[in-house]
C-alpha cells in the first residue's frame, strides 16, 4: 500500500526571510525596547507581489492579520487597514532555492521527495512508517524537527498524493488515512482540496457544492452539463480521480531514480570509514556486474550513508566517459571518502549510479610501432577522473573550436566530457603560425618608432622597451560583418616580430591609416610564442 505525506508550510516566504535574516520574528520584526519598559506590540509586516491588479499582498503575519490585512489584498488597500504597515517585496527564487534545499534536508524520511506547488513538499513514505515506530510516530517526528527549526507546518497522510495534500492543506493536522476510509476522510474537507483554480471554485460554489463529497454521487456527465468549459469540467474530474486512487497521479521527485543501485545493510552500525571504505569495495563490482549486463555505463556515482539517527551523508562522484569498472570507481571515491561523517554509526550504505551510456569495446595496440596515431580516449579519460577526484569536479577544461576567425573568439574552454574536439575543419587550420601563449584580451602596445603598413620597430610593453630584430607580415583579418559591433569596424595586421633578447611576440595593427574608421590605428600583442 502506497503511503504520501503532504507537508505545508503556510507561512513559508516568512519563514524562509525570518530564518535567512534573524531580525524578523515568528510574529513579524522585532520591536526595540529598553529597560522598564513594557514589552511592544508586534509590528504588522506584509510581503508583497506585482499582479494583473497592481501590487497585492502575498503573505501576512499575525498581528498584520489582526488588522484586517490578509493574503490577495490590494496593498493599498492593506495600508488603509493597517498605517504602520511594513512591506517588502517577495523573492520568489530565494524561496524556491531554500524549499528544495530543505526538501533534500527531509530525505530522512524517504529518498523520494517531490516538490508541490510553493510551499508543500510531497514524501513518498512507504515503507517507512515502521522504522519510526508508526505513522502517527513518523509525523510526529517530522513535525517536532520542522518546528524546532523555526518553521511552521501541516502534514498529512494519505494513500494517494493528492488526498495527503487536502489533508494537510484543509483538514486537520497529522490525519491518517488509509483505504478503506480514504472516500470518508476526504467527504466535508473544502473543494480547495482538490488543488483547483479559483475560478473553477467559483463555478462550484455557483452551483452549491462546496464539499468534496458532494461530487462523490453527482452523474459526471450531468456535471459536464453545468460546465461551459469542457476543460474545466476534466480538471475536476481528473483532480476527483486522483485523490481517490482512481487515476495515477505523475509525481516528478526532486532527485531522479538512479537507473542502478545496490545497497549493503550493515550487520553493526559502521562507526570509521574503513568499514565505509570495505563496504563500497563490496559494492562497487555488484554495481559494475548490473552495468555490464546491459552493456552500459555510468558518468556519475553517488555513495550514501544512511545513520542511526535517520540522517544521510552522501558524496557524489563524476567519470569523463560511462564506465563500469570496480577498479576505476574505487580510485574515483578514494579521496573523497573523508567527507563521510559516520555520527553515531551508518546502519546502510547504498551505491547509484546514474547518466548511464553504451560502453563499447576498443582495441588496444600492442605498443611501439604496432599503435596508431588515434588517441587513447580511454586513457584520457581515465586521467581526467584522477584529477577531478584530487581537485574537484569541472576542473579538467579543453579548448574546443568556433565558428569564427577572430583570434579570441575562435576557441572556448570547455569542461572535458571524455571526448577530443575536430580542428581538421576549423578556420584556423590553414592559416598561418599562432602563438603557444594566446591572452584572452589583447593588451595595449606603446609603439615609439613606427613604419606606415609595416610592423613596429620599437614598442613599450608592460614598462619594458622592446627592440624588434626581425618582422614577419602582415597577416590580415577583415571584420566579421554578420556580428554586432558598438564602435566602428577595423581590419587587423597581425605580425610575427621578435626583440634583441629573442623573445618572440605577436601583435597587430587595429585600423589602417586612412580608412576612415575612428582616427589613426592603435597597436596591441595579442601572445608570446616559444
Amino acid at each position: 500500500m502506497r503511503r504520501h505525506v503532504c507537508v505545508w508550510f503556510p507561512d513559508w516566504p516568512l519563514d524562509r526571510l525570518r530564518r535567512s535574516r534573524d531580525r524578523f520574528q515568528p510574529s513579524g520584526p522585532p520591536s526595540i525596547t529598553r529597560a522598564g519598559d513594557a514589552p511592544a506590540e508586534p509590528q504588522a509586516f506584509v510581503l508583497t507581489e506585482v499582479g494583473r491588479h497592481g501590487l497585492r499582498v502575498i503573505a501576512a503575519n499575525a498581528a498584520a492579520r489582526e488588522q484586517g490585512v490578509d493574503v490577495g489584498l490590494r496593498f493599498a488597500d492593506a495600508r488603509a487597514r493597517a498605517p504602520g504597515l511594513v512591506a517588502e517585496p517577495v523573492d520568489r527564487q530565494a524561496d524556491a532555492r531554500a524549499l528544495k534545499a530543505l526538501a533534500l534536508w527531509m530525505e530522512r524520511w524517504s529518498p523520494s521527495i517531490a516538490l508541490a506547488e510553493e510551499d508543500s513538499v510531497l514524501i513518498d513514505a512507504s515503507g517507512a512508517a515502521h522504522l519510526f515506530g508508526g505513522e502517527a510516530e513518523m509525523l510526529a517526528d517530522m513535525a517536532g524537527r520542522l518546528e524546532q527549526g523555526g518553521l511552521s507546518c501541516r502534514l498529512g497522510l494519505a494513500p494517494t498524493p493528492g488526498a495527503a495534500w487536502a489533508l494537510a492543506h484543509e483538514g486537520a493536522d497529522r490525519t491518517c488515512l488509509g483505504e478503506k476510509d480514504l472516500r470518508d476522510g476526504l467527504d466535508k474537507l473544502p473543494m480547495a482540496g482538490l488543488r483547483l483554480s479559483e475560478e473553477t471554485l467559483v463555478l462550484l460554489r455557483r452551483f452549491g457544492l462546496t464539499r468534496i463529497g458532494q461530487l462523490y454521487d453527482i452523474d459526471r456527465r450531468a456535471l459536464a452539463r453545468r460546465f461551459h468549459s469542457k476543460a474545466a469540467v476534466e480538471a475536476v474530474l481528473v483532480r476527483l480521480d486522483q485523490a481517490l486512487g482512481l487515476r495515477q497521479e505523475p509525481v516528478e521527485p526532486i532527485r531522479a531514480k538512479p537507473d542502478h543501485s545496490v545497497r549493503l545493510p550493515c550487520v553493526e552500525a559502521l562507526l570509521h570509514l574503513d568499514g565505509v571504505r570495505a563496504g563500497l569495495e563490496r559494492m562497487a563490482p555488484e554495481l559494475c556486474e548490473h552495468l555490464q549486463e546491459h552493456g552500459e555505463g555510468a558518468r556519475r556515482f553517488r555513495l550514501a550513508a544512511f545513520r542511526s539517527d535517520q540522517s544521510v551523508a552522501q558524496v557524489m562522484v563524476g567519470a569523463a566517459r560511462p564506465v563500469n569498472d570496480p577498479a576505476h570507481i574505487l580510485r574515483l571515491f578514494r579521496d573523497r571518502l573523508e567527507r563521510i561523517d559516520p555520527g553515531f554509526g551508518i546502519e546502510l550504505l547504498e551505491l547509484e549510479a546514474a547518466g548511464t551510456g553504451i560502453v563499447r569495446p576498443v582495441p588496444r595496440g600492442f605498443g611501439g610501432d604496432f599503435e596508431g596515431d588515434e588517441p587513447d580516449l580511454d586513457a584520457l579519460s581515465v586521467l581526467a577522473d584522477r584529477i577531478t577526484a584530487r581537485i574537484g569536479d569541472r576542473r579538467v577544461k579543453i579548448l574546443r573550436p568556433l565558428a569564427s576567425h577572430w583570434p579570441e573568439r575562435s576557441e572556448s574552454l570547455d569542461v572535458y566530457e571524455g571526448e577530443l574536439p575536430v580542428w581538421d575543419s576549423h578556420p584556423a587550420t590553414g592559416q598561418a603560425e599562432r602563438p603557444i601563449r594566446l591572452f584572452d584580451r589583447p593588451e595595449s602596445l606603446q609603439v615609439i618608432a613606427e613604419v606606415p603598413h609595416g610592423p613596429p620597430l620599437r614598442f613599450v610593453w608592460r614598462r619594458q622597451v622592446h627592440q624588434v630584430q626581425w618582422a614577419e607580415g602582415p597577416e590580415r583579418l577583415s571584420p566579421e560583418w554578420w556580428r554586432p559591433v558598438t564602435g566602428p569596424a577595423r581590419a587587423r595586421d597581425y605580425y610575427r616580430v621578435e626583440d634583441e633578447d629573442g623573445r618572440r611576440f605577436w601583435v597587430f595593427r587595429e585600423g589602417l591609416y586612412g580608412d576612415g574608421r575612428g582616427g589613426p590605428p592603435a597597436w596591441f600583442i595579442h601572445g608570446l610564442f616559444a
